[in-house]
C-alpha cells in the first residue's frame, strides 16, 4: 500500500492531474490487477447478503416507492428489478435505484468503519444494474465489485466526513464511479473524469441520520449509485468534471471538509497489486446499527446472568466516541428514547436496541421493530435507565488501524437495586472476522434462507445460490440470472401517484 498525502492547493498552482488523489483512484480502477481468490469469495458472499435484506424488504414502504417509480422507465435490453420477473427489463440507472433502495432499507448488509462510516455492499446494486444492461460476464462484475470496495474502504480510512456532518454517501459516489470504469475496462482518464463527477454530486448533509430519521435514509446510498452511473455515462461521452475535486481551492476538501489547511492520508494499493479491501469489512448478524452487534452479544449474556430484570437499577454503557455520539444518548436525540420513534429512528438507538436484546435474549428484523414491542413497559424501564459514556480506550481502540485490533464493543455495567454490580465487556461482534464465529458462507447462506423465508419458492432460492456460487463462469449477457422472482400476488404496490 501507498499512502497519499491529499491536501488544497491555490488555483495559481496547478496541480497536475497525476497528482491528484481522483486520478490515483481511477489508475487502480483501470489497472487490470491479479485478482484476489478470498476477495472473489468474498465478493460472491456479499451478492447472497445484499439478496438476503433486499428480498426480505420488498413490502416496505421505501422499497415499495421505489420500485413504481423504477417501474416507469422500462428499457429493451435493461437491468433487472427484485420480485419482478426477470422478462421485465428497465433502465439501469432505475434498477440501481430500485434494488439500492431495497439492499439498504433494513440496515442489515456490510459495514466498514475507520475515519468514516459506510456499507459497502451498496457498490452492489448499480454494478449489477449495469452488467445487467451492457452484457457483462460474471467475472469483469467480480473485477467491478472488488475495485469498489477497495476505493471506499481506502476513501474511509484516510477522509472523515461525519466531523463536518457529511454524510457517507460522498464516498460511495466516487466508489460506484471507480468499479463501473473497471467492469467496463474504461481508460483511467474517463474513470478520472466519472470520479469528480461522482463526488461533485453526491455530497449531502447528515441530517437523513439525525432526529427523526426518514426513509431516505434507505434512498441515499441509491440516490449515490444512480448519480454515479450517469456520471460514468457522461465521462464515457467525453465530458468533463470539476477537477481537481479533492484539492481544488474551492473543492469539497477546501470549504466542505477540513478546508484549506487540511492534510488526508488516502493509503491505496500500488498499481497492479491484488485489490483485498474487502476482506477488512464485515456483514451484520443483526438487522440493527453497526456498533450494536456486539453489544446485543453482550445483551444475550446479561439475559443468562440476571434472573430478575425488573431488579435493574440503572445500566450505564462505556464505549467509543462514535457509538456514544451516534446511537448512545450523547447524540442527543430525544427520539432515541420515544416508544413512538420510526424503526430508521430505533435502530440507531443502542439503548433501545441493549433493552429489548437484554429481556428477549435475540434480535429480530421485524419482531424486535413492532410498535408493540417498541411500547411494552418493561422494555420502557429498562431502555430509559441506560446510558452511554464516551471511554477514550475504546474510542482508541475503534479508529486503530490494526484490523485485528480495531474495536467495535463496550463495557456494559449493569446496577440492581441491591447496589450490586454486573460487568460484561466485548471488543467485537461474535460474527465478525476476528469475534467468537466469524461469518463463512454456509452463514451467508443461512441469513439468506431466513431472510427469504415464505417470500421466495424453494426452487428459485436453490437456483439463485447455485448461479451466484459459480458466478466466475458466468458468460457474458447471462447475469439477469441474479435476479430474484417473487409471485406477482406478493408484491404490493404504492397507489399514490407520482409524476412518472
Amino acid at each position: 500500500m501507498i499512502i497519499h498525502n491529499v491536501k488544497v492547493y491555490p488555483s495559481k498552482i496547478h496541480l497536475p492531474k497525476k497528482k491528484q488523489l481522483a486520478w490515483k483512484l481511477a489508475e487502480i480502477a483501470s489497472d487490470n490487477a491479479k485478482l484476489n481468490v478470498k476477495s472473489v469469495e468474498m465478493v460472491i458472499n456479499r451478492i447472497i447478503d445484499n439478496a438476503s435484506v433486499a428480498i426480505a424488504s420488498l413490502n416496505r414502504k421505501a422499497v415499495i416507492s421505489s420500485r413504481e417509480m423504477a417501474l416507469k422507465h422500462p428499457k429493451n435490453n435493461g437491468a433487472n428489478l427484485f420480485g419482478v420477473s426477470s422478462k421485465l427489463k428497465f433502465d439501469c440507472e432505475w434498477a440501481a435505484w430500485s434494488n439500492g433502495t431495497a439492499v439498504r432499507e433494513l440496515d442489515f448488509h456490510d459495514t466498514f468503519l475507520a475515519a468514516d462510516y459506510s456499507h459497502p455492499g451498496d457498490n452492489i446494486p448499480a454494478l449489477i444494474a449495469v452488467a445487467q444492461q451492457k452484457k457483462i460476464s460474471g467475472i469483469n462484475l467480480i473485477k467491478g465489485i472488488i475495485t469498489s470496495y477497495e476505493v471506499q474502504v481506502n476513501l474511509v480510512k484516510g477522509i472523515c466526513l461525519h466531523k463536518h456532518r457529511v454524510d457517507h454517501i460522498a464516498h460511495l459516489g466516487p466508489s460506484v464511479a471507480a468499479g463501473l470504469g473497471t467492469m467496463l475496462k474504461l481508460n483511467t482518464e474517463t474513470i478520472y473524469q466519472a470520479i469528480q463527477q461522482s463526488l461533485h454530486t453526491t455530497v449531502s448533509t447528515r441530517q437523513s441520520r439525525k432526529g427523526e430519521i426518514s426513509s431516505w435514509k434507505a434512498f441515499a446510498p441509491a440516490h449515490a449509485g444512480k448519480l454515479a452511473i450517469e456520471a460514468v455515462d457522461r465521462a464515457m461521452r467525453g465530458e468533463g468534471a470539476p477537477s481537481p475535486i479533492y484539492e481544488g481551492e474551492d473543492s469539497v476538501i477546501a470549504r466542505i471538509l477540513d478546508g484549506k489547511k487540511a492534510l488526508y492520508k488516502v493509503p491505496l494499493p500500488k498499481r497492479n497489486e491484488e485489490k483485498k479491501a474487502i476482506l477488512e469489512t464485515y456483514t451484520k448478524e443483526y438487522s440493527a446499527e453497526y456498533q450494536a452487534q456486539a453489544l446485543i452479544d453482550i445483551a444475550k449474556k446479561f439475559n443468562k446472568k440476571i434472573k430478575n430484570l425488573g431488579q435493574i437499577k440503572k445500566i450505564d454503557i462505556y464505549t467509543s466516541h462514535h457509538t456514544h455520539n451516534v446511537i448512545g444518548t450523547g447524540a442527543n436525540d430525544p427520539q432515541k428514547m420515544d416508544p413512538s420513534a420510526s424503526r430508521e429512528t430505533l435502530d440507531h438507538s443502542i439503548m433501545y436496541i441493549f433493552a429489548v436484546a437484554l429481556e428477549d435474549a435475540d434480535w429480530h428484523h421485524v419482531k424486535s421493530y413492532t410498535r408493540s414491542r417498541a411500547k411494552k413497559k418493561s422494555t420502557i424501564k429498562i431502555w430509559r435507565s441506560i446510558k452511554t459514556h464516551e471511554d477514550k480506550k475504546w474510542t482508541k481502540r475503534y479508529h486503530d488501524p490494526n484490523p485485528k485490533k480495531k474495536s467495535f464493543g463496550a463495557k456494559v455495567a449493569i446496577t440492581l437495586k441491591n447496589g450490586k454490580k454486573i460487568i460484561e465487556q466485548q471488543s467485537v461482534a461474535d460474527a465478525h472476522p476476528y469475534g467468537l464465529r466469524p461469518f463463512r458462507r454456509q452463514n451467508y447462506i443461512k441469513k439468506f434462507l431466513t431472510l427469504t423465508k415464505g417470500i421466495i419458492s424453494k426452487k428459485e432460492s436453490e437456483r439463485f445460490l447455485k448461479i451466484v456460487q459459480n458466478l466466475k463462469k458466468v458468460k457474458s449477457g447471462q447475469l439477469s440470472k441474479l435476479n430474484i422472482e417473487v409471485k406477482r400476488s406478493m408484491i404490493k404496490k404504492n397507489l399514490k401517484k407520482g409524476i412518472f
